[in-house]
């Protein structure tokens, strides 16, 4: 089985109320791109990844006019995708859902939210002391993780799709207000991980193989005020070594190395007039599954040789997001 995880930017922007797509010249939701474009170029890459199963970061809204899974499930059938049906869980006031597209032929899938004390269900709150004020802060999901049963090859997996808080300090005005808007930030992303960890550590605990996939906008080394809190969201949700641990070669290599990190992004900073490239997306195993793990993969424009030396492929991959798919091939036979 292929999973894989792509954050499509703004892909709402492609589709009318009704959930047809909007494949014409006007402007996507992307910098000097069009509609058109980004379709075209979506397309493209959906069939050269071509995973069993998607976990979709930035999925088309749903609401009381809008219905991802039709978004979706008409995006699949005008690419002629076998990738056919999707599956959505808590909505969120985002416009930008958390969704599974996927092969029904290959994978069952269904939503199956968990809770506990020591984990609430992810659509409500949880209460922890962000501060040390020796008070609890309330802790929400603006995006509530997808929490998914997924059997395919006769075994039953869990999968958890997460995008976690952004530390991007939006609307400061001064260096100053940047700087509180970004520690604010890190401290409510932090306790997300913290809250998602909780969940992990029960799935582990009760021996239940499980990925987590998505984006952290996190990862080790990210920024200077990690070192505020010691340790990445990240680190928080992959575990303490020999402690119920999850793997993620990427974030393995970046945990070892500052200089040669993988990276699952690309932005253009204007007021800097450069890119920036950050790891950001994750596909993280349990080590029953890490055994059945045959190959992680970023489908990198640059990085990734095959991608490189497909000009069209490569292409489509800078238009079509700002992200890039991550991929994991389980042996799961």
């Amino acid at each position: 089985m292929r999973l894989a995880t792509y954050n499509v930017e703004w892909f709402d922007k492609l589709f009318d109320d009704t959930g047809e797509l909007s494949n014409d010249d006007l402007w996507s939701g992307r910098q000097d791109v069009t509609r058109a474009q980004q379709v075209d170029a979506l397309m493209r890459v959906f069939k050269a990844v071509d995973a069993d199963a998607y976990v979709l970061i930035e999925a088309p809204d749903d609401g009381r006019t809008r219905s991802t899974r039709v978004a979706l499930e008409n995006f699949s059938e005008a690419a002629g995708l076998r990738q056919s049906q999707a599956l959505l869980g808590f909505s969120n006031n985002t416009q930008q859902e958390i969704a599974l597209l996927y092969d029904p032929k290959v994978v069952r899938a269904k939503h199956d939210p968990r809770e506990s004390g020591f984990a609430p269900r992810f659509d409500t709150e949880l209460h922890l002391d962000l501060d040390q004020d020796a008070q609890g802060d309330r802790v929400e999901w603006s995006k509530p993780p997808l929490e998914i049963e997924l059997e395919s090859a006769g075994q039953t997996v869990r999968v958890i799709g997460v995008h976690a808080k952004s530390k991007a300090p939006y609307g400061a005005q001064t260096p100053e207000e940047a700087t509180r808007i970004s520690i604010s930030n890190r401290r409510k992303q932090l306790a997300q991980c913290i809250w998602l960890r909780r969940r992990v550590e029960e799935h582990l605990s009760a021996g239940e193989p499980l990925i987590v996939a998505g984006d952290f906008n996190d990862g080790p080394g990210f920024d200077e005020f990690e070192k505020l809190f010691g340790r990445s969201g990240v680190e928080v949700v992959l575990g303490e070594a020999g402690k119920n641990c999850l793997y993620d070669p990427h974030a393995t290599q970046a945990l070892s190395s500052r200089f040669t990190m993988p990276t699952t992004s690309r932005f253009w900073l204007p007021h800097e007039g450069r890119y920036l490239q950050a790891l950001l997306d994750y596909i993280m195993v349990s080590a029953d599954l890490r055994k059945k793990a045959r190959e992680w993969r970023i489908w990198h424009p640059f990085d990734d040789p095959f991608c490189f030396s497909d000009p069209v492929l490569r292409d489509a991959l800078l238009t079509a997001s700002d992200h890039f798919p991550v991929s994991l091939d389980l042996d799961l036979a």
